[in-house]
């Protein structure tokens, strides 16, 4: 059953990186260099404590843009262009030494899972920023924190229970879909505001 934990973390790793990416790179570095996890594939380069460091530092920053208004949703829309892609890679890093049909799939489904989580994460957040309170916007991010960490422990330590999880997100996100495909168009219009020179709320209010 290797080749079955191999993919489920690849893959929920890849899922909790559209949603925290600094999270799910810092803990599966810690992991590997603290709890002795030998991570497959390309993934082992994570024992390192200067990239535990660095997506360590950009954690403390994220906990902090994440929950101010307004700044969360441009650090959305920047990190478009972040998390997608990191989530592909670490999908075919961990799945390297597999099959290259497996590395390709594998690689495809990385980068469609962290899009989707992304994605469900924005629209979230264009909900909760339209509430002249704070607390809404504290309490998704800090259960979008808790769901990183607890999700990349369980793409290590329990495969069947993140196989489960992948499969219940993907039955909701077929619902939940159009409501995302939106946050992304959204986050493209404000994607180019941001490039134009708009300011924060502006390009905020295009993101929501």
């Amino acid at each position: 059953m290797e080749w079955f934990s191999t993919i489920t973390l690849a893959l929920g790793s890849a899922w909790t990186s559209g949603i925290n990416l600094y999270a799910t790179v810092a803990v599966l570095g810690l992991l590997q260099k603290l709890a002795s996890i030998e991570l497959p594939g390309g993934l082992d380069v994570l024992d390192n404590w200067v990239i535990i460091g660095i997506a360590g530092g950009l954690y403390v920053i994220e906990f902090v843009a994440d929950k101010v208004p307004y700044v969360d949703s441009v650090w959305d829309v920047v990190h478009t262009f972040v998390r997608v892609p990191a989530g592909a890679i670490i999908a075919y890093s961990a799945t390297t030494e597999m099959d290259a049909a497996v590395v390709v799939a594998a690689t495809l489904l990385g980068g469609g899972l962290a899009l989707s989580s992304h994605g469900t994460k924005a629209a979230v957040r264009g909900v909760a920023n339209m509430s002249p309170e704070p607390v809404s916007n504290w309490t998704l991010s800090i259960t979008e924190d808790i769901l990183a960490f607890v999700g990349t422990l369980l793409a290590v330590f329990a495969p069947i229970l993140v196989a489960i999880m992948l499969l219940l997100f993907a039955a909701v996100f077929v619902w939940f879909a159009p409501k995302v495909f939106r946050a992304i168009r959204h986050m493209l219009r404000a994607t180019r505001a941001l490039l134009k020179g708009a300011g924060i709320k502006e390009v905020a209010r295009e993101a929501q």
